[in-house]
């Protein structure tokens, strides 16, 4: 501005002294001192400029400049100097990430006292010290195509004299600038999730590509080419038909509609307000969006936010959904020691090699799902907290029948030994709770494949015949017992000792008077 109004002022000179006004009265028309008016006639004359009606030419006007500023500036002092006999030092102190301050104490320590003005303009101008890349202006897009998103805190709630704190997640529209906000307490998917679908009902359709910041609820892994996004926000993506391309890490250009957005709802939409519950702080958001923001002309835009989109912008979105999304929950649980993992606090079963194994899971309202790698496992029928939902195919088929008490499976097994072993299992079982007793069938199975299926029957039927139930006493029967009539089970064979002594051993010893006299001894 201020080199406008010199040149202004200099043309103004120039057209007065060309049309023959006297000096001084130049100087008293246009406020200057008169020596200034004739210095700037002395320069104008070596230009070669004279008296005339003929206007001042943009190059005539350009060749007076020059002369009265031949050095395009003050010159340069000896500080100046000194910092340029030391440029090679500075520039490796600015790429090793050395403030200009500590820069300065280094140089002072050489003996070279610089003032830090000199020192800083000299970086910016030699070294191209804290020059940002020139922004360029984005073109906003088609009406309808993209919506920005950005999260952060706006506000308090007051209840009963207890303040707690919430967030917001902030909705853009690009081109007209039309606003949602959704006040929420967490920054979670299910929440982002929540939040756009109260978008779509806002904006009354969906926006074709939605660019968030790299909030951890929608963004997994940060990277500048390939995002990778959470398995959730990424299915709800697919099923509304919106893209996500999320704005790089520490770039706030990428979302600049909504980049400053978090203050504005803080301290126009909530700050001073007492709300004390989080219903209460969407309505009043709404509103504030609707008839405040909404109706006030946009400094960019010229017109308002909420007319804007309604005209041009709202026809171009895709149709608001019409059904409720079912929000699915993904997990990675662990296969435990039971062949059960843990979902949405409840437990579903898994066949015997997942043990141990890390797998993903997706629980919606109705089932759960789960995935090794892309394959998938395992379906059950979703359970409440607590609840457990178990399928025998999965477990080994003597271990199945314990573990879900299968009662008539253990009798149908005893059976198979014999017709009085099937009773006997089953006169064991009678009576209330006959999953207490299971044991006691196992141990008569256990007798019936260590003395065999006939000597067991026999026991059993003897058994029966007494009213005897007592697996201990039919154990003792079967062990001291003579085999059947008819049965071709061999002898038991008593094997050798492993270090039997010889007989000569345990031959008598010599009588004392008998024994001969060894050498040595005297008779």
């Amino acid at each position: 501005m201020y080199r406008e109004v010199r040149m202004v002022e200099i043309t103004e000179v120039l057209r007065l002294w060309r049309a023959g006004v006297p000096k001084k009265r130049i100087a008293a028309r246009l406020g200057l001192d008169p020596k200034t008016v004739r210095r700037y006639v002395t320069v104008a004359e070596g230009t070669g400029l004279r008296v005339g009606s003929e206007a001042v030419s943009e190059t005539q006007l350009r060749d007076v400049l020059l002369a009265l500023h031949p050095g395009g500036g003050r010159p340069r002092g000896e500080d100046w100097d000194r910092c340029r006999a030391q440029q090679d030092a500075i520039r490796g102190w600015l790429q090793d990430g050395l403030r200009l301050t500590k820069i300065r104490k280094l140089l002072a320590r050489q003996g070279l006292a610089l003032p830090y003005p000199t020192l800083y303009r000299f970086a910016v101008v030699e070294l191209d010290f804290g020059r940002t890349a020139p922004t360029m202006p984005v073109a906003d897009g088609a009406a309808g195509e993209e919506l920005q998103l950005d999260t952060g805190w706006v506000g308090w709630l007051t209840r009963l004299g207890h303040k707690r704190r919430f967030r917001a997640w902030i909705f853009t529209a690009v081109r007209s600038r039309h606003r949602f906000v959704y006040p929420t307490f967490e920054e979670t998917t299910v929440r982002a999730i929540e939040a756009c679908e109260a978008a779509w009902a806002f904006f009354g359709g969906i926006f074709k590509v939605l660019i968030p910041d790299n909030t951890s609820a929608i963004v997994t892994q940060a990277d500048p080419l390939a995002p990778r996004l959470t398995l959730a926000f990424l299915e709800y993506a697919q099923a509304r038909g919106f893209h996500i391309d999320p704005a790089r890490v520490r770039h706030p250009r990428d979302k600049g509609r909504v980049e400053r957005a978090v203050q504005t709802v803080r301290d126009d939409c909530f700050a001073g307000e007492i709300l004390t519950t989080l219903e209460e702080a969407r309505t009043h958001a709404v509103q504030w969006c609707r008839e405040e923001y909404g109706l006030r002309r946009h400094s960019r835009t010229h017109r308002a936010p909420r007319e804007y989109f309604e005209t041009e912008e709202q026809p171009a979105l895709l149709s608001p959904p019409t059904t409720v999304y079912d929000i699915p929950l993904w997990s990675d649980p662990k296969v435990a020691r039971d062949q059960h993992v843990q979902v949405a606090k409840a437990l579903y079963s898994l066949p015997r090699h997942f043990v141990g194994r890390t797998l993903r899971a997706r629980a919606d309202q109705h089932t759960v799902r789960v995935y090794d790698g892309r394959t998938l496992v395992k379906t059950h029928a979703r359970q409440p907290p607590g609840g457990r939902s178990t399928d025998p195919a999965d477990f080994p088929a003597e271990r199945s029948v314990y573990a879900l008490r299968d009662v008539d499976a253990l009798r149908r097994q005893a059976a198979s030994y014999g017709e009085a072993v099937g009773h006997f299992a089953a006169a064991v079982l009678e009576g209330p709770l006959p999953w207490t007793r299971m044991r006691r069938v196992y141990a008569l199975l256990g007798l019936a494949r260590r003395y065999g299926a006939a000597r067991v029957e026999d026991a059993c039927a003897i058994a029966l015949a007494a009213e005897m139930l007592d697996v201990h006493r039919l154990k003792r029967m079967l062990a001291l017992g003579p085999p059947p009539s008819g049965s071709t089970t061999p002898a038991r064979v008593i094997p050798l000792g492993r270090f039997l002594r010889p007989a000569s051993q345990y031959a008598l010893p010599w009588p004392v008077a008998d024994r001969p006299a060894s050498e040595g001894e005297s008779e």
